[in-house]
C-alpha cells in the first residue's frame, strides 16, 4: 500500500507535463554534436535552462524526503526489508510516481542509517535528487558524495535494468563497492566492481549485478572488447540470423556486459571533461624494425637542430613547426639515408615528432621513466598511467629521445573516446565537487544541467589574495619563507604543485631548510591515502601534485580548527580552474576553518602559454627583479591565461568529438546512435 506523508512533494525538480530530465536524456543518447545555427540554438537552450530554479526545487524535494524519517525509523529491519522489497518491484514495473520516488529515496536513507552509521543531510539527498534528474550535482569536498550516489544508484537497480557507478580508479571501485554493499544488499540488490586484473567470466558477473562500480577506463574497454567479439554483426536481428544459420553463438557467448543503461559518474569533470577526450585503444603487436629505427635517426637528427633558427616552438597549441631553413638542413642531414628519408614530407613527420618530443615533452612534468620505459603522467590527477600510450608514434618519439629501447607502434584493433562512449548511455548524470566552469561544456557536450548543490554546514575557508613574483625562484624562496612562517605554528600545510618535478624541487629546498615534510607525486604514491588522510595534523607538511581524485578526506586534528584549519599553499595556476578549486577545496570541509592561497610568477607556465605577449612585456619592465608584484593587474594577467586555456580546451575537446563523429559515420564498426 502506498503511504504518504505530510508535505511530500509529488512534482519533478524540472517538470513539466509529461517531461522529466531522465526522459531528455534517454532521448538525446548518442546524439550528434550540431553544427551552425543548431549549435547556436542549443546554446541558447543551455543558457535557458540556467534559470531554472532547480536547486531551490530540489531543496524542497528534500525536504519532502525527510518528511518519511518518522515513518521509516519507527520500522523493525525486517519490515524495513519488506517494504524495500515491495518498493523494487514497483519501480520494476515502472509504475512509480514523484511521490513514490520520494519515499524510495527516504526508504534508501534510513538503511544507510542502520548499514553504514551515516543518514545522508538534506543537502546530500537534493544532491541524490539532482543525479535521480539527469544532472551533474556539484557538491563541495567533504560533503559525502560516496553516499549520495547510494540513493539513485539503489533507485536505477530496484528499475532492473543495471546500474554503472563510475570512479577514477580501481581503489575506489572496490573501496566503495564494499563499504555501501551493505546497503544494496539490504534492499535487495546484488552489488559487485570490476579490477584490471580480472578474467573475462568475473568481469561477466560483475556486470550481471544490479549495481557495478568500475572504473571509465575497464568499462569502456570492456564495450570495446565486446564490440569486437560482435565482429560484422550489427544488432539483435543479425544476432538471431547469424546464431540460426551457422549453429553458434557467433561470438556473443565472449560478451561480458548487458548494455549501457544507467551511468553515474563520480569526478564527472574530471571523467567527462578532462579524460573526455582520451582515446582508448585496443591494438595489437606489429613488429617493425625499421620503424624503431626511424625513430632513433629523428631523435638523433633533432638533436642537431637549433631552435628559432630551424624550427619554431608553439607553446600555446604545444606544435613544433619547421622553417625553410630548417627543411633545408634536414635534406642535408638525411641525404646519404634512403627509404622513407627519401620522401620530404615523412621525414619532416619524423622529425616534427621528435622535435615536439624533445621540446614539449619533459621528464618528471608529463612522464617519468620507470624499468626502463616512459610511463605518462596524468595532468590531472598526478597519477602514472603505465597501460596507456601516447598514439601517432609520439610515445615511441619520447623513448627515443631518452635513449630507451623503442617497443614499435602497435595495430589498432578499436578506438573510442571516453566522451563519445558516455554518451551512448541511455541515461547520464554525475556528481564532482567542481562542475560550475565547465556549465556550458556539460551541456553542449552531454545536455546534462548542472546544479550547485549548497553545503550542509557554511563554507568559512578564507582565500587570501595571490602573490605574484617576477620570476620562479623568487617565488620558490617566497613558498619556503611562508611555509617555515605558517608551520612555526603548527598548522598543517597542504601545498599543491602542477608536476613532479616541481614537487621535487619544492622537497629539496624543504629539507635544505630543515623542514620535514611528506611528498605525494607520481613517484611517490605507495601511501597515498595515508599520506592524504594525515595531511591535517599538527605540524604536517604535505608537497602533492594535483588533488583530483584522490578518494580520500583530509581530517583535521585536534586544535587544529583553533589555529585556523588546514593552511593550503599553490605554487602555480592550472589551466582550468576547477583545478585549482580542487586543491582549494580540501580545506574547509564540512564547516572547518580553512586557509587558501596561490604564490605564483610571471614564468610560470599558464601566462607563458596564454597570456605570452603581456606577460612578456611585464617580465621585461619589472627585470630580474627579486621582489613581488601582486597588483590588480599583475592578478588578472591570470584570470584571462585561464579563461582563453579553457576556451583553447574547449575548442580541442569539441574537434575530437566531431572526428569521432566522422569515423563513426564512414569508417567505424559500431554504427551511428545505437
Amino acid at each position: 500500500m502506498r503511504q504518504t506523508p505530510p508535505d511530500a512533494s509529488g512534482r519533478g525538480a524540472d517538470e513539466v507535463p509529461g517531461v522529466t530530465w531522465r526522459m531528455l536524456a534517454q532521448r538525446t543518447s548518442g546524439w550528434e554534436l550540431p553544427k551552425g545555427l543548431d549549435a547556436t540554438w542549443n546554446t541558447a537552450v543551455g543558457l535557458a535552462h540556467r534559470l531554472v530554479p532547480r536547486r531551490r526545487r530540489l531543496m524542497r524535494q528534500a525536504k519532502g524526503v525527510l518528511a518519511w524519517d518518522k515513518h521509516f525509523s519507527q520500522l523493525t529491519d525486517s519490515r524495513l526489508g519488506e517494504q524495500a522489497r515491495e518498493t523494487r518491484d514497483l519501480l520494476r514495473l515502472g509504475r512509480e510516481t514523484r511521490g513514490d520516488l520520494l519515499r524510495a529515496f527516504a526508504l534508501v536513507r534510513e538503511v544507510a542509517a542502520r548499514k553504514v552509521g551515516t543518514k545522508p543531510f538534506e543537502v546530500q539527498v537534493a544532491g541524490a535528487m539532482a543525479i535521480e534528474a539527469g544532472c551533474v550535482a556539484e557538491m563541495a569536498t567533504g560533503e559525502g558524495k560516496t553516499l549520495t550516489a547510494t540513493m539513485p544508484a539503489t533507485v536505477a537497480g530496484w528499475r532492473g535494468r543495471g546500474c554503472h557507478v563510475i570512479t577514477v580508479n580501481d581503489y575506489l571501485a572496490k573501496r566503495d563497492a564494499e563499504w555501501m554493499g551493505q546497503v544494496y544488499r539490504f534492499c535487495g540488490l546484488s552489488v559487485a566492481h570490476i579490477q584490471q586484473e580480472m578474467p573475462p567470466h568475473q568481469r561477466r558477473l560483475a556486470y550481471q549485478a544490479d549495481i557495478t562500480y568500475c572504473t571509465n577506463k575497464e568499462v569502456t574497454a570492456d564495450f570495446l572488447r565486446d564490440r569486437l567479439a560482435m565482429g560484422r554483426l550489427r544488432g539483435l536481428p543479425s544476432t538471431l540470423l547469424a546464431r540460426i544459420a551457422e549453429g553458434a553463438p557467433s561470438g556473443t557467448d565472449r560478451f561480458v556486459q548487458r548494455g549501457l543503461q544507467v551511468a553515474i559518474v563520480d569526478e564527472a569533470d574530471s571523467v567527462l571533461i578532462d579524460e573526455g577526450v582520451t582515446p582508448l585503444i585496443i591494438s595489437g603487436q606489429a613488429p617493425n624494425p625499421e620503424q624503431v629505427e626511424a625513430f632513433q635517426r629523428a631523435a638523433a637528427v633533432a638533436a642537431q637542430l637549433q631552435a628559432d633558427t630551424h624550427y619554431r616552438v608553439q607553446h600555446k597549441y604545444r606544435e613544433v613547426d619547421l622553417t625553410g631553413a630548417g627543411k633545408s638542413r634536414l635534406a642535408e642531414l638525411t641525404a646519404q639515408w634512403g627509404g622513407i628519408w627519401t620522401g620530404p614530407r615523412r621525414r619532416e613527420e619524423l622529425i616534427s615528432q621528435a622535435l615536439t618530443a624533445r621540446e614539449l615533452f619533459l621528464q618528471d612534468k608529463q612522464y617519468v621513466i620507470q624499468d626502463g620505459k616512459v610511463v605518462i603522467v596524468d595532468d590531472f590527477t598526478g597519477r602514472l598511467m603505465p597501460d596507456r600510450e601516447w598514439r601517432d608514434g609520439l610515445h615511441q618519439a619520447v623513448t627515443a629521445k631518452e635513449e630507451l629501447e623503442i617497443e614499435p607502434s602497435k595495430d589498432t584493433y578499436a578506438r573510442l573516446s571516453f566522451q563519445r562512449f558516455f554518451r551512448l548511455y541511455r541515461t547520464l548524470s554525475g556528481m564532482t565537487g567542481t562542475a560550475v566552469e565547465a556549465t556550458s561544456e556539460f551541456w553542449q557536450i552531454y545536455r546534462l544541467p548542472v546544479v550547485v548543490i549548497p553545503t550542509n554546514r557554511p563554507c568559512i575557508r578564507k582565500h587570501l589574495p595571490d602573490r605574484i613574483f617576477v620570476c620562479e625562484q623568487a617565488k620558490w624562496n617566497a613558498v619556503a619563507v611562508e611555509i617555515q612562517r605558517i608551520h612555526q605554528t603548527g598548522q598543517p600545510i597542504l601545498v599543491g604543485t602542477r608536476s613532479v618535478r616541481a614537487s621535487e624541487i619544492l622537497s629539496e629546498i624543504l629539507a635544505q631548510r630543515g623542514l620535514e615534510h611528506q611528498v605525494l607525486n607520481a613517484l611517490r604514491h605507495a601511501q597515498e591515502a595515508q599520506i592524504v588522510a594525515q595531511a591535517g595534523q599538527r605540524d604536517r607538511i604535505t608537497v602533492a601534485t594535483n588533488m583530483a581524485g584522490r578518494g580520500t578526506d583530509i581530517k583535521l586534528g585536534r586544535g587544529i580548527a583553533e589555529m585556523g584549519g588546514l593552511h593550503v599553499l599553490a605554487t602555480e595556476r592550472h589551466e582550468s580552474g576547477r583545478i585549482d578549486r580542487q586543491l582549494y577545496g580540501r580545506s574547509g570541509r564540512q564547516g572547518d576553518p580553512g586557509i587558501a592561497r596561490a604564490i605564483i610568477s610571471l614564468q610560470d607556465e599558464l601566462p607563458n602559454r596564454y597570456a605570452t605577449r603581456i606577460s612578456g612585456a611585464l617580465r621585461k619592465r619589472f627585470g630580474n627583479a627579486d621582489r613581488e608584484v601582486s597588483s590588480g593587474l599583475t592578478r588578472r594577467i591570470f584570470d584571462i591565461a585561464q579563461r582563453h586555456a579553457e576556451r583553447t580546451a574547449l575548442r580541442q575537446r569539441k574537434g575530437v568529438l566531431s572526428t569521432d563523429d566522422w569515423l563513426d559515420e564512414y569508417l567505424g564498426f559500431a554504427g551511428k546512435g545505437r
